[in-house]
């Protein structure tokens, strides 16, 4: 009964780490090649305006399990293939976990959240040309640290996908 229980963690717990981290690219990714680019097209002074209440409800239920959760889901998956003697797997998870942990959701807790937190702060000006200097301050910064997290996250997939292709069967 426990080998069973352990086959079936064995399979579980990296699907789970691929969901996760897919989910994770994929949120920043819509970031990189819509949301922001359909923003600076717009209105700057509707640009800001959306942007503090895209950063206003992306904390809820359903983000966070993604956000929070995957490098926890990835290192607990790294554990288990560890203990059940499959290295170059566990190793594999346990990359993926270090660089989603440190340069996907480390990065955005010091980086991003803290632009969104000041932009937040912000009234949005009537004045277009006041609105245009407060959006090209922000924008161009936010979406460069944002590409970095997207890429990093990317690496996280791929990481979690070659650790899967070395788990023994």
């Amino acid at each position: 009964m426990k080998e069973i229980a352990m086959k079936l963690a064995l399979t579980a717990l990296p699907l789970l780490s691929l969901l996760e981290a897919a989910a994770l690219f994929g949120f920043f990714y819509a970031w990189v090649c819509s949301t922001m680019w359909g923003l600076d097209a717009a209105d700057p002074r509707i640009a800001i305006e959306a942007m503090q209440a895209m950063n206003a409800s992306v904390r809820n239920a359903v983000f966070a399990p993604v956000f929070f959760g995957t490098p926890v889901v990835t290192g607990i998956t790294a554990f288990a293939l560890s203990r059940s003697g499959q290295t170059p797997a566990a190793l594999y998870f346990a990359a993926a976990t270090a660089v989603i942990a440190l340069l996907a959701v480390l990065l955005t807790m010091l980086v991003n959240v803290p632009m969104n937190e000041n932009l937040a702060k912000l009234s949005v000006p009537t004045d277009i040309e006041a609105a245009r200097e407060i959006w090209l301050a922000y924008s161009p910064d936010w979406q460069f640290w944002n590409q970095l997290r997207t890429v990093t996250s990317g690496i996280g997939v791929l990481l979690v996908g070659l650790g899967i292709m070395q788990i023994e069967r």
